[in-house]
């Protein structure tokens, strides 16, 4: 758990970085890779806790 809170906040990290170079640079690279890392960290964190849903659920039966 701590060490998927960690990648969380990395990747967080390095799409705001990403979106403060593109707004320091102009170059469009910056912002298609920030929302790249964007994109797969909530595809990631909507597994992460679909995960952590189903084994509630399984507990359950």
């Amino acid at each position: 758990m701590l060490i998927a809170r960690w990648i969380f906040l990395l990747l967080g990290v390095a799409a705001i970085v990403s979106f403060a170079l593109y707004i320091g640079t102009g170059q469009a690279r910056y912002r298609r890779f920030g929302l790249v890392i964007l994109k797969w960290s909530v595809i990631a964190g909507l597994a992460f806790f679909a995960v952590l849903i189903l084994e509630r659920l399984a507990l359950l039966v």
